[in-house]
């Protein structure tokens, strides 16, 4: 049974009859494809998360260095907050860490034209690779 066949209202329902059978072993009854989609929807869904909070982090880091004259406590609160965020997610999902580059390159790049859209300077501004380190961009001192 596909996904898009099941009822939202029913979702958590399916959730715990997949997991009683895993339990039981009663491997031939599980909705094995419907499974598979889940689980890979899962680990995607924690992909985009850390994409996202990087994504925020960078962009106001660029904006810290490049309008230092508008730096706001709140540019500050959210720095500092999605840091602990990002610490955090990959303290609880490690095997992200295989990923991190690529994601830091992905959510630079999304950062980049944010950081363009909110400041009103040119995205050439900014450098075409990301300037900082992942031990940089988490340093709630740097």
């Amino acid at each position: 049974m596909n996904m898009t066949n099941i009822n939202q209202k029913y979702f958590y329902s399916w959730t715990q009859q997949q997991i009683s059978l895993l339990r039981s072993r009663r491997f031939n009854e599980i909705d094995l494809e419907t499974l598979i989609e889940e689980v890979e929807s899962m680990g995607n869904s924690e992909l985009r998360e850390l994409e996202s909070r990087l994504t925020v982090l960078l962009m106001h880091l660029l904006k810290w260095q490049y309008q230092a004259n508008l730096q706001t406590r709140s540019w500050i609160l959210t720095i500092k907050k999605q840091r602990r965020r990002i610490v955090k997610r990959l303290q609880q999902s490690p095997s992200l860490k295989s990923k991190l580059n690529a994601v830091i390159a992905d959510a630079y790049d999304l950062a980049r034209g944010d950081a363009a859209d909110k400041t009103g300077l040119a995205e050439s501004s900014f450098p075409i690779q990301c300037p900082w380190t992942y031990t940089e961009i988490v340093d709630m001192e740097f």
